[in-house]
C-alpha cells in the first residue's frame, strides 16, 4: 500500500466534497487554473484529481477537482496566501511516482496560472537507471502487477525480460539470449533496465503457479515503456494421448507414427472475456471469425460478430483472432473481473499484401536469386511472403505445424524445439540458417522472437539428404530450415 503526503489525503474523499470555510474578510478572490500533460505520451491528461491546499496558517482553504477531458483544471474563489498544488492518477502508480507537487502564491486576487505535468521519458529513464552510457543503454519498461481478482498490486511476483543480440565478429554472427529480472515492490511497482530500445522483447510475471503469459512487447525510440500486467491462476488439462515418452533435446527418441503429434494442454480458469470482431472497412461484422486464448479456450463470433470466452484463465493472456479472407491479428488482454468488451477490426488480405508488392523488387539481392534458383530443381521445400500471408500464421514457427515430416513441440513441459523426421533417425533437431548464417541451438521460442513472419522473405525446408553443402552443419545429421528476411 502507498503512503501519500498529508496534503492528498482529501483525495480520498468524494470528489464532491471541497471545504472552503466562511472568513470574515471580504477581498477580492482569485481563480487558479491550468492544465495537466502527459510529458511521456505527449498529450494532456484527462481525469487528474487535483487538488489545492492551504500551506500556511492564514486560510484553511482546500479544494479537488478533476482536470477534463483536455486536461484543463481550474479553482475558483481562491483567497490570499501560499498554497500546495498536485494531482493524482493511476498512471503515477503504474510509474512508481509520488505525487507531483508545487507552491502557489495568490496575492491581490491575481489570477495564477500553473500547468501540471507528468516527468518526460528521459528524466524517468535516467531517476530508474541512472545515465546512459557504453554499458547502460538507459531504455527502462516500468509498471504496476496485479491480481486479477481484486486488481490490488501484488508484492514480490518475479517479472522476466528476454530478447535475443546478435553480434558480428572475427568468428561471424554469434547470438545472446539476454534475461533481465526483478521482483515487484509493496505497491507492486517494477523496473527493468538496460532493456533494447528501439526493440522487441517479451515479459513474463510470475509467483508460485500463477502467471501471465509470455506476452511480447515493443519498446520504442524513446527508451521508455510503461507495461501493467495482470497475474492470475489457471488450471491445466491434458487432451489427447499422453503414452509416448516426452523427447529431449540432446538425443532422439523413436516412436510410432500414431504417436508423433504430443497431446494438446488447454489452460482453463474462471475468467470471462467478450467482444466482437468487424472489418476494417465498413464495420462489416465476421459472422464465424475464430477468437482464441493462446493455448487456453477458444469460440466463434455470431451473425453479429459477437463472442464470448468463458472458463478463461485469469490474467494477462494473448489473444488470436483470425476470419477466412482476412489477416489474422494477436492481442494482449487482461482477463479480469468487469473487463470491457473488447472490438478488434481486421484487415483484408488484399489490403495487406498490395503493401508487400515491393518484395519483387528483391532481385537486386543474390540471396534471393539463389532462393528461386534452387526452388527450380526440385529438391526441398519452399514458402515465400505471400505463402506466409496465405496460412495466416502468427508465429513462424506455426508454418512447421502438420508439415509432414516436421514435428513442432512447443509445450512448456517439454523440450522447446523442431524436430524432423531423419534418414538415420526417427526424430533429430534440424539446423537453421538466418540469411546464410548458422545459428547454433535456436529453439522455438528463439526463432518466433527473432524471425517474424513480416520479416519473411523465402524459407527453405530441407532434409538431410536434400540440403545443399552450404546449408548443412558437419555431423548434424538431420535436414536444414533456411530462412531469408529483409
Amino acid at each position: 500500500m502507498r503512503f501519500f503526503p498529508r496534503w492528498l489525503v482529501l483525495l480520498l474523499a468524494p470528489l464532491a466534497v471541497s471545504y472552503v470555510p466562511p472568513v470574515a474578510s471580504q477581498s477580492a478572490r482569485a481563480t487558479v487554473s491550468g492544465m495537466v500533460h502527459d510529458s511521456i505520451a505527449g498529450k494532456p491528461l484527462a481525469g487528474a484529481l487535483v487538488q489545492l491546499v492551504a500551506a500556511d496558517s492564514t486560510s484553511r482553504f482546500g479544494q479537488t477537482v478533476v482536470s477534463d477531458w483536455q486536461g484543463r483544471y481550474a479553482f475558483n474563489d481562491v483567497p490570499d496566501g501560499r498554497f500546495t498544488l498536485g494531482f493524482f492518477h493511476p498512471m503515477l502508480d503504474s510509474l512508481g511516482l509520488e505525487p507531483m507537487l508545487r507552491a502557489v502564491a495568490v496575492m491581490s486576487g491575481k489570477a495564477v496560472n500553473a500547468d501540471l505535468a507528468i516527468p518526460s521519458a528521459t528524466k524517468l529513464r535516467s531517476a530508474v537507471c541512472g545515465p546512459a552510457s557504453a554499458q547502460n543503454s538507459n531504455a527502462v519498461v516500468v509498471g504496476v502487477v496485479r491480481n486479477a481478482q481484486d486488481r490490488q498490486p501484488v508484492v514480490g511476483v518475479t517479472v522476466a525480460a528476454d530478447w535475443v543480440e546478435l553480434s558480428l565478429g572475427k568468428g561471424g554472427m554469434a547470438r545472446h539470449n539476454v534475461r533481465r529480472v526483478t521482483a515487484t515492490r509493496e505497491n507492486g511497482w517494477f523496473a527493468l533496465c538496460n532493456v533494447p530500445s528501439p526493440g522487441t522483447m517479451t515479459l513474463l510475471a510470475s509467483r508460485g503457479a500463477d502467471s501471465t503469459d509470455v506476452v511480447e512487447v515493443e519498446v520504442s525510440s524513446s527508451g521508455f515503456l510503461r507495461r501493467e500486467l495482470s497475474i492470475g491462476s489457471a488450471r491445466t488439462l491434458i487432451i489427447g494421448d499422453t503414452a509416448w515418452p516426452r523427447l529431449s533435446a540432446r538425443k532422439a527418441v523413436s516412436r510410432p507414427d500414431s504417436l508423433a503429434l504430443p497431446p494438446r494442454r488447454i489452460h482453463v480458469g474462471n475468467g470471462r472475456l467478450s467482444g466482437t470482431v468487424v472489418a476494417v472497412n465498413g464495420a462489416r461484422p465476421l459472422a464465424g471469425a475464430q477468437v482464441t486464448i493462446a493455448n487456453g479456450p477458444q469460440t466463434r463470433a455470431n451473425e453479429r460478430g459477437e463472442w464470448t470466452i468463458v472458463d478463461a484463465p485469469a490474467g494477462t493472456r494473448t489473444l488470436d483472432v483470425r476470419a477466412v479472407g482476412y489477416y489474422p491479428q494477436r492481442h494482449t488482454v487482461d482477463v479480469v473481473e468487469g473487463a470491457a468488451p473488447l472490438r478488434v477490426a481486421l484487415a483484408t488480405f488484399k489490403s495487406v499484401l498490395d503493401t508487400m508488392k515491393v518484395i519483387a523488387n528483391y532481385d537486386r539481392f543474390n540471396n534471393l536469386a539463389g532462393f528461386r534458383e534452387r526452388s527450380r530443381s526440385g529438391l526441398g521445400r519452399f514458402f515465400t511472403s505471400l505463402d506466409l500471408a496465405r496460412r495466416q500464421i502468427y508465429n513462424t514457427t506455426d508454418l512447421f505445424r502438420n508439415m509432414n515430416g516436421v514435428f513442432v513441440d512447443s509445450d512448456s513441459d517439454l523440450e522447446d524445439v523442431i524436430w524432423m523426421r531423419g534418414d538415420f533417425a526417427e526424430r533429430c533437431q534440424p539446423v537453421v540458417f538466418l540469411n546464410g548464417t548458422l545459428m547454433v541451438g535456436m529453439n522455438i521460442s528463439e526463432i518466433n522472437a527473432f524471425v517474424r513472419p513480416k520479416d519473411i522473405v523465402g524459407v527453405e525446408v530441407y532434409t538431410q539428404s536434400q540440403a545443399p553443402p552450404q546449408f548443412q552443419a558437419a555431423l548434424s545429421g538431420c535436414g536444414s530450415l533456411v530462412f531469408w528476411t529483409r
